[in-house]
């Protein structure tokens, strides 16, 4: 693969011999001069600038090479979402068919879509080693996906890596687009199939067994708190209930952001005015997409604002933060409730599923409750970052678009996984201890609030600050006030009475 080293002076003699045949002389010379720059498991590629050296045993090319160059910016995981990477690969596969459609010849068609779907089943993940702090329309990993679909194409139609022939990642796999409409398709397509196949079906989980465990715990009364005092009885199930809706809205949420993240940018070229595209390319590009992934997308209605503008992706995030609020307000009250074993609320026990200490022998700890309350604060963290890129499109584009995108599909991942996670180890296996319950209950002063209807809020507050401060029950301290007697009492303060209007 790599010949003896052109010297400067072995240049020289040949340039001697060879002064009357300038091409063959050119050629030789261009030859030797790749071969001198080129090492060991390496390639000569070209961009724009020149050339460099890239992996022999890698598909892309100098553009990739040159980001990993300007951009050593983070660790493994600020790479750009593979999430993204497929997402490219189905655009470039969708685009590739509308473009056979006008003119790009089938055989190159057919080997850029066969390489896209590599990419898009995962084949060729580590072809792509890019990451997210790079320029913010994203270019470089556009031209990350252009340059191995182009490499890969020509090495399945039997030409040479790093040729550009047959096959040009610019004139061919990026033909009628521009990294500023790809790369906010990609975010779209990327985004719905993360909700679609993994937040969506978290959350569903989740109020799956919740609702389960609503109707379990229907009959069982227990005291009610506000400002975590004392209040009025419910039932565990109506505790439970409240979370069922909470997930129930959170799932409505999402659902209702989709539509606008379906309207995808393709067909917008630089600016959204669709230079260098044909009539009918986005509607057909959104109609390929939509049929690749089963998703109903569209082009969308103004290219202007689907490249300087991702309210779509804001809108998504925002509605993620809610449902962080929810889980955070869920899994709170759930450990709250399991506090203890003895010396705390007691009224839940949860799955035992590791130990809790490396100092305390036998203890348990709630740390399902603990990480996705965690996973909450991240994604609302993340929704802090989107919503800054999110305002800082300028002009005819928004430049904050990788890292907008990785925020999205990180908390979107992170709130199905840890939906999953905490109904399988959690939420499932939640059972009420009864006892603790009841005693609690009936110690409760906030059950003189049934005596309202018949002595008065007055009355019925002397008998509760009385009782307090004496440590007296209810029952005791109304009788020994000659509020009313014990069969009153009795008839009148009933816990499982007081769970609704009458």
């Amino acid at each position: 693969m790599i010949g003896a080293p052109f010297t400067v002076r072995t240049s020289q003699i040949v340039t001697g011999f060879c002064r009357s045949r300038k091409p063959v002389f050119n050629r030789i010379l261009t030859m030797a001069t790749k071969r001198s720059m080129a090492s060991a498991g390496f390639r000569i590629e070209t961009d724009s600038f020149g050339e460099l050296q890239v992996p022999a045993d890698k598909y892309y090319g100098a553009n990739t090479a040159r980001s990993l160059m300007n951009f050593k910016i983070g660790g493994p995981g600020d790479k750009m979402p593979i999430e993204v990477i497929h997402a490219f690969a189905i655009l470039k596969k969708a685009a590739a068919e509308v473009n056979k459609e006008f003119g790009l010849s089938v055989e190159l068609a057919n080997a850029i879509t066969k390489a896209a779907d590599e990419v898009i089943a995962g084949d060729l993940d580590s072809h792509f080693p890019l990451v997210i702090w790079q320029t913010g329309s994203g270019t470089q990993s556009n031209m990350n996906i252009n340059e191995v679909l182009a490499n890969r194409a020509i090495e399945l139609l039997g030409g040479e890596l790093g040729s550009k022939v047959p096959v040009h990642p610019n004139d061919h796999v990026n033909k009628s687009q521009s990294s500023n409409d790809t790369y906010p398709t990609a975010m779209h397509i990327g985004v719905a199939r993360s909700i679609t196949n993994v937040l969506l079906p978290g959350l569903k989980t989740l109020e799956t067994a919740l609702e389960q465990k609503a109707t379990e715990f229907k009959d069982i009364v227990k005291i009610g708190r506000t400002h975590t005092q004392d209040a009025t009885p419910l039932t565990l199930g109506q505790e439970f209930s409240g979370y069922v809706q909470q997930v129930k809205n959170g799932i409505a949420r999402v659902e209702s952001c989709l539509p606008r993240l379906y309207e995808l940018a393709a067909g917008g070229t630089a600016v959204g005015t669709g230079l260098n595209t044909r009539i009918g390319f986005a509607e057909k590009v959104a109609a390929n997409v939509a049929s690749i992934t089963g998703l109903p997308f569209v082009t969308a209605p103004n290219k202007f604002e689907a490249l300087a503008a991702h309210d779509a992706l804001v809108e998504a995030s925002g509605a993620f933060n809610t449902v962080a609020c929810s889980l955070m307000k869920i899994a709170n009250d759930v450990r709250f409730l399991a506090s203890g074993p003895r010396c705390g609320l007691g009224e839940l026990t949860l799955p035992e599923n590791e130990p809790g200490s490396s100092i305390m022998p036998g203890k348990v700890n709630p740390t399902q409750c603990e990480a996705i309350t965690m996973v909450c604060a991240q994604v609302m963290g993340n929704h802090v970052a989107v919503s800054i890129g999110g305002s800082n499109g300028h002009f005819e584009l928004n430049v904050f678009k990788p890292m907008m995108v990785s925020n999205v599909l990180r908390s979107s991942r992170l709130i199905g996984d840890a939906c999953v996670s905490f109904t399988e180890n959690c939420v499932n296996g939640i059972t009420a201890n009864e006892d603790r319950i009841a005693l609690l209950l009936h110690e409760s002063l906030m059950l003189v609030t049934a005596l309202n209807p018949h002595i008065g809020y007055d009355a019925a507050a002397k008998i509760a600050k009385t009782a307090h401060k004496n440590g007296s029950t209810l029952k005791q301290t109304a009788i020994e006030l000659n509020l009313l007697t014990a069969e009153q009492f009795d008839m009148w303060v009933k816990p499982e009475d007081m769970l609704g209007p009458k």
